[in-house]
Order: C-alpha cells, then structure tokens, then sequence
C-alpha cells in the first residue's frame, strides 16, 4: 500500500500539526498483567484520538489532488469526524459530519467546536455513512471514507513511533472500529520487518470483523451495540479484512464489562481516561494474560472521548444503566 519513505514523509506532515505521543511503561499495570506494558497514549493526540494524524494526512492529498473542492462531507461516531474538523478547519474548508442519533454530545460539541455542521441521522454509523453519501450526490461534497490509504499512512504514524521507541515487543493489542489503526499497525509492522504479533480487539456486541476473520468473507451484523461507540462497526470494509485476515495473529472479542474494568484500570494505574474503544485493546490484554506473563507487551490506548457522565457510571462500576 505504501513504503517505508512514505510512511516516514506522512509522519512529517503530522508533525506539522502535533508532536509524537509517548509509549509509556507503567509499573502499576505490569503489577496487574505479569508483562512489562507499554501504553501507546493516543489519548495526547490533539483531538483526543489517533484519528488525527489520518485526517491531516487525507486533507492534504485532497487538495493537491482536487485543489477546487467545494467541501466535504463524512459519517462518524466523533472521533473520524473531529480529526477531519481539525484538518478542514486549518484549510479553510466547509465540513459536514453526519453522525448517528443519540451519539456522544461530547463528541458532538468538539466537531462543532471545530468548526464542523453536524447533522445526527439513523440509528448506527452505518445508516449515517449512508445518509452522508446522499448528501455528497446532492450537494456536490466530497464524501471522505472511514477507510482510505491516507487515512490509513496517516494513522500508521502512530506505529512507527511505537516500533522505533520500543524494541522486541511480543505483542501489540489494538482495538478494531473501521480498520485503520489496526492496519496501519500492520503495516508499519511490516516494512519494518518485525515478527511482533499483533491481536485486533472488538467488542462481542460488535464483531463483524471477527466473524469476518474466522469466515473467510465479509460478514455483517444486524445491529452493534455497545457502549464503546468506535467499535460500533457492523459492515466491515473489505480492504481492511484483507489486511487484517493476513496481518493479525488474530482478533478477539471483549465484553463491556470487560472494557468498563480497563477503563476503570487505566484509571487506577496512570490517571488516564480511555474511551470505550480507547480501553479494548487493555480489555483485550487482560483476557489473554495468563499466556502473555513475563513478555513486553504494547496496548494501544486509541482516545481518550467519552462523554462525562458515562465516565462517572463506569468508574462506579455500575453498569446496569448502560
């Protein structure tokens, strides 16, 4: 999909908006896990989420590509949608983000924040995705995927950092939305000629892309509904499979309980707030630790956006409102 050249050209361009974020090992979380652990903090991005570095990276190709673009147009449960708002703003672009009913008022607010219209339609991503395609066909909008080899280039930045600062990683865990952060992880893996495996995370309650794994074929889910809105993925790309199906060691399933018991460990153990899909990969870890004592493990903390009185129900450990 890209070379090394251009995985290391992209990381410059994001180094025009942000700095690197740090990999840190924290004492407490070995202490809990049996493995040394690193944490990719992605929650230091920015906009609070990894998305950033593709959203700059696409924007980018965009203009040098289509310099007369009249706006855009995109679907997204926040975190997609802030990275683009950023990206659009900083070049003077109008941006439309369709984003399901009910979706995080947090998130929301930062998109407007942005400077972003944002337009709530359908009951998931996927029924917004559609909705944004419809406005793109009516308007004259350029309708920017979830799935994009810029976006992806642009988020594998992130990887490279991680690989570059810390050697002989086992494993990295990595949660699974629409693809592009495991695939970047994949791929920066790859041209950097490592052997480190690398598991994908999603949520039981939204596990196309596990089905799809152990299928052979893309399969869809009637419905995903979690609590953790960035693995709310019920149609999985077909690209991002592929990637997935040959990269990954493989891709395991986590419940909400589970993720609400990373996010109240990252907590505990850094003083770091994780989104629901932020804190799957920690999940993720956890629920295969007994064969991952004594390694050096990585978990990628993916954003730190959840909405605050969420927050508040999950560190009180009371799901039975969710």
């Amino acid at each position: 999909m890209f070379d090394l050249n251009a995985l290391r050209l992209a990381a410059t361009t994001v180094y025009q908006y942000m700095p690197p974020t740090p990999q840190l090992a924290w004492p407490l979380l070995a202490e809990h896990t049996g493995c040394t652990v690193w944490v990719k903090h992605e929650n230091h991005t920015p906009t609070g989420a990894f998305k950033v570095r593709g959203g700059m990276l696409y924007v980018q190709g965009l203009l040098a590509r289509e310099p007369g673009i009249k706006g855009l147009v995109t679907a997204t449960r926040g975190n997609h949608g802030q990275s683009l708002a950023l990206a659009a703003r900083s070049n003077a672009l109008a941006l439309s983000i369709v984003v399901p009913e009910g979706n995080s008022r947090e998130k929301n607010a930062a998109m407007r924040a942005l400077g972003a219209r944002v337009i709530e339609h359908g009951k998931d991503f996927d029924e917004a995705r559609s909705h944004a395609a419809e406005l793109a066909t009516d308007h004259d909008l350029h309708l920017v995927p979830a799935f994009h080899p810029d976006l992806i280039r642009g988020v594998a930045t992130y990887a490279l950092e991680l690989f570059e600062a810390v050697k002989d990683l086992h494993t990295v865990y990595v949660p699974i939305g629409m693809g592009s952060g495991i695939c970047g992880l994949i791929q920066a893996r790859d041209l950097l000629g490592l052997d480190t495996e690398i598991v994908g995370v999603v949520s039981e309650h939204a596990d196309a892309y596990a089905l799809s794994v152990e299928q052979g074929r893309v399969v869809c889910t009637d419905s995903a509904q979690t609590f953790a809105d960035g693995l709310a993925c019920r149609q999985p790309q077909p690209d991002a499979l592929s990637i997935i199906a040959q990269g990954a060691a493989r891709v395991i399933r986590v419940s909400d309980h589970d993720i609400a018991h990373a996010i109240r460990l990252y907590h505990e153990t850094t003083h770091n707030t994780a989104e629901g899909a932020g804190a799957a990969a920690l999940a993720g870890l956890i629920k295969e630790q007994a064969q991952q004592q004594g390694r050096r493990v990585a978990v990628v903390l993916s954003g730190a956006n959840i909405d605050r009185q969420l927050y508040a129900t999950l560190l009180d450990e009371d799901l039975a409102s969710l």
